[in-house]
């Protein structure tokens, strides 16, 4: 399942569900079907972002088996930069900004 974020300064970002809710939790948000950022909300979210891709958190791992056959996971940090960039960006289109999301179901 996707999540599309559509922010009304940059336009969309879509991601797997299962990203969006690392992202979201990360934030301390849920992940609803449909959700939004106040501008208020969006410099702290940025903001407790950055900090969660600092301390390395890293998506849940795959068992090990997964592992030794795949590719190592992509990094939170990777993930979560395009989503820190439209929350700031957004947040500096002043009262009127928003960002939204929207899924087929909860995730």
């Amino acid at each position: 399942m996707l999540v599309k974020f559509i922010s009304s300064e940059t336009g969309e970002l879509m991601m797997f569900a299962e990203v969006a809710h690392q992202l979201l939790a990360a934030v301390g948000k849920q992940g609803t079907v449909r959700g939004t950022f106040t501008v208020e909300e969006m410099l702290p979210a940025a903001k407790a972002l950055k900090a969660a891709v600092e301390r390395g958190e890293a998506p849940p791992s795959r068992d090990e088996e997964e592992e030794s056959e795949k590719e190592k996971p992509v990094a939170l940090g990777q993930r979560a930069w395009p989503f820190i960039d439209m929350l700031e960006r957004t947040a500096q289109g002043g009262s009127r900004a928003n960002i939204i999301w929207q899924a087929t179901r909860e995730f």
